[in-house]
């Protein structure tokens, strides 16, 4: 699916959502000075409420790689990835839905959920280009991704979308599921691809 009608807008969570995960880490003093760095300082007073755009989102997460290096950042991503599947079981997929996936089997569940996220890719998306697939696992597949563009990175990187993926999977399809990141465009792949387990 392309994201071309939203093209280089992302949801706000990307920012919000490492807001939320960073003072704990590294201090409320930190946090600023990497913001301010960022050029969104703003935001911690202000976070924002509706798209924002993706050159914002991918300064916040080179800025964050710069200044706590790779591991330590994809820690705070990873948070910022699990927070944000809260926020979207909490605000945004109605009680009764996620009431009727907790009782189908798994790959039912599974389906609904991915035709789910694939009509709303166009929030976490970006410029980039997703796509769904179900065979022997579940295929979540990002080309494009704003979130690793121009990074090189000798392990996959794109922590914020395996574990926003892991949380809605574990908490609506199996409470097993996992999800890995097996490509990624930081580390030379033709796309960003992850896979659910479970």
């Amino acid at each position: 699916m392309s994201a071309a009608t939203h093209a280089a807008q992302i949801g706000p969570n990307a920012i919000t959502r490492v807001a939320q995960a960073l003072p704990h880490r590294v201090g409320a003093l930190a946090t600023r000075e990497l913001f301010q760095r960022a050029g969104l300082v703003t935001y911690l007073q202000n976070p924002p409420e509706r798209m924002v755009d993706e050159a914002e989102v991918m300064r916040l997460n080179a800025e964050l790689r710069r200044a706590l290096g790779g591991p330590a950042a994809q820690e705070v991503a990873r948070e910022a990835g699990q927070l944000t599947g809260d926020y979207l079981l909490a605000h945004r997929i109605p009680r009764a839905v996620q009431a009727l996936l907790r009782v189908l089997p798994a790959r039912w569940a599974a389906r609904v959920l991915l035709a789910a996220i694939t009509r709303h890719a166009w929030t976490f998306a970006g410029s980039g280009e997703f796509s769904a697939t179900m065979g022997h696992c579940v295929q979540l597949t990002l080309r494009n991704n704003p979130l690793c563009r121009g990074w090189h990175s000798e392990v996959p990187a794109c922590d914020f979308y395996a574990a926003t993926f892991e949380r809605l999977f574990s908490e609506l399809v199996h409470h097993r599921a996992r999800v890995v990141e097996v490509c990624c465009e930081a580390c030379g792949g033709d796309g960003c691809r992850f896979e659910v387990h479970w």
